[in-house]
């Protein structure tokens, strides 16, 4: 049995998860994407599990990279991207996310009339990042501490974009933090922007758009672009589970 640094039998852990996410009500999801812009999916990972991850942000050899926000304009704070091979747990969660949310991203691209469409397995997707010369790996663990922010954003790192992505919460609000909340914004043609809060519990995952969405209006489906980010942590400290499916330069 393969027990890592970090607790439990990772490929346990990493079956449970599968076994977990094939549970969820993915018809209610793609209802809500398509409705909101965005999907609470509940809490998908245990508390264990988030203490367990969180506790990896201080193992550099995890890593292949530090980004301090304040030094690119993006906040306050900090996130690291996980290196090659990822952890049994976040692998588990990227790929067993992936096949339904292809369903959702092709529907949508059909509606906005894209033609690119996403195959049904994330290994696939993801040769076809490595064709066009994305091999870096994207998951990340974000920390924020007092004071700490993260600005409204879109992930995007190359000519290959899978248009979905989720956040994962691995801290307690009111125990761990406060403040702090997950930010979505959409900005429609000619209109003010919407903003919308997400409350997230301990292992609780949202699914948001990457860069836009599409929204059936009056005339037709037009497309609206959506960011994200993080309201002010006003005490304590926060991390973030951060999983995309597409690689990076």
């Amino acid at each position: 049995m393969t027990r890592g640094r970090y607790g439990q039998d990772s490929r346990a852990a990493a079956r449970s998860i599968e076994a977990r996410l094939a549970t969820l009500d993915w018809q209610r999801i793609a209802a809500s994407l398509d409705a909101e812009g965005c999907a609470h999916i509940g809490a998908v990972l245990s508390p264990a599990e988030c203490r367990s991850l969180a506790a990896m942000y201080d193992d550099d050899a995890r890593f292949r990279s530090r980004i301090v926000m304040t030094r690119h304009g993006f906040g306050r704070g900090e996130y690291k991207y996980f290196a090659a091979p990822l952890p049994e747990v976040v692998a588990a969660l990227r790929t067993a996310l992936y096949p339904p949310l292809a369903a959702i991203a092709n529907r949508w691209n059909a509606a906005l009339g894209v033609e690119v469409r996403y195959p049904e397995a994330h290994e696939d997707f993801l040769a076809r990042c490595r064709r066009a010369g994305q091999t870096k790996p994207t998951p990340l663990l974000l920390r924020y501490g007092e004071g700490d922010y993260n600005c409204l954003h879109q992930d995007l790192y190359g000519e290959q974009v899978f248009p979905l992505q989720v956040a994962f919460l691995l801290s307690e609000p009111a125990r761990d933090f406060t403040g702090g909340e997950f930010v979505l914004t959409e900005q429609r043609p000619r209109m003010q922007s919407r903003a919308e809060v997400v409350p997230l519990g301990q292992g609780d995952g949202v699914i948001f758009p990457v860069h836009h969405r599409p929204v059936q209006g009056k005339r037709g489906v037009y497309r609206v672009t959506m960011r994200h980010g993080v309201s002010r942590v006003r005490s304590g400290h926060r991390h973030t589970l951060g999983v995309i499916f597409h690689d990076a330069r």
